[in-house]
């Protein structure tokens, strides 16, 4: 374990020196950003005046060293277009899309398995091909044009939910109002996300539990008597779900970067629209450390699910043996 370990940590050490030179290498100049519109009239040496002071015209090398000292001391700067703190920023934001995510993969990995261990347990009735091709439908469907729809009919024709943002900003609610309100503005971001997302766990849960009940501890179950509800609950998807659990710990860190198309469509004050509206200002500051936050939730997640995973399959610590 303590070589895993050693690997997520070079892996870590890694993702900080890339997430430094991202914002380096997108085209264009941050300096619109930081003045404004006056930057048309300024001169050559006044916007290398006003780089000067962000240490942007420093070396590479001494501009890293920065990078380092502001991360480990948690001074991550004030961003470039919004002008406030980093820290404050993306703690903001990052409420918001704890929010949207939580219920999103609650909920389509639920439906999704759900769904994909009762297409395989009726694959021999003829019943399984509704839902092969209706999951099929809905997850090829790109993720900005499910939103844009969705946006469309049930916001702007039937007017049954709200457009944009995440509770509506010229109503002062409280109690049950307030958390209603912050519910329809969710409604449409989490359906986005459910009906895109529903895909990828209807597959692994229906070809996972297909290859369990092949598998030779099922027949024998199956020749000893154990009823077939028993065999179905305890031995075929207790196990056809493990594939399950992985991907589930995989999209804790995953859904921050596929939430952004989604939360950018809804207007919803998440980290996806935070981190979108940072490269389109060229906001350095702001797209290293929402970048960062990003990647090493992934790692995290991906490093926890490595642990729990030998407690949720024991065949994994005698193949280790």
């Amino acid at each position: 374990m303590k070589k895993r370990a050693l690997h997520y940590l070079i892996l870590v050490a890694l993702v900080v020196v890339v997430n430094f030179f991202i914002p380096r290498l997108l085209p264009g100049s941050p300096i619109g950003t930081l003045v404004g519109e006056n930057a048309q009239d300024m001169t050559a040496a006044e916007k290398m005046g006003v780089l000067d002071v962000y240490h942007l015209n420093d070396p590479l090398p001494l501009q890293f060293a920065y990078y380092l000292r502001d991360l480990f001391t948690l001074n991550w700067g004030v961003s470039f277009s919004r002008r406030l703190p980093i820290t404050q920023l993306i703690s903001s934001a990052a409420g918001w899309t704890l929010l949207f995510t939580c219920v999103s993969l609650v909920l389509y990995t639920l439906i999704g398995t759900l769904l994909g261990a009762l297409s395989a347990l009726r694959r021999r009735r003829g019943r399984d091909l509704p839902l092969v091709l209706g999951t099929t439908l809905a997850g090829s469907i790109p993720p900005f044009w499910i939103a844009l729809l969705l946006l469309a009919v049930f916001g702007a024709q039937l007017g049954w939910l709200p457009t944009y943002g995440a509770y509506s900003m010229w109503q002062d609610y409280h109690g049950l109002a307030r958390v209603l309100d912050v519910c329809r503005h969710l409604a449409l971001p989490v359906l986005a996300m459910v009906v895109t997302s529903v895909l990828r766990y209807f597959t692994t849960a229906r070809y996972s539990v297909l290859s369990t009940m092949c598998d030779d501890y099922v027949r024998m179950a199956r020749l000893r008597g154990v009823p077939q509800g028993r065999v179905t609950l305890f031995y075929v998807l207790r196990n056809a779900l493990i594939p399950v659990f992985t991907m589930v710990m995989m999209d804790v860190g995953y859904l921050l970067s596929g939430s952004v198309l989604i939360e950018a469509v809804f207007s919803y004050p998440g980290l996806g629209t935070l981190m979108a509206n940072a490269v389109s200002a060229r906001d350095y500051p702001l797209i290293q450390f929402s970048f960062l936050l990003s990647s090493l939730l992934t790692i995290a997640a991906l490093f926890l699910a490595d642990l729990l995973y030998r407690r949720v399959d024991p065949a994994m610590e005698v193949d280790h043996a």
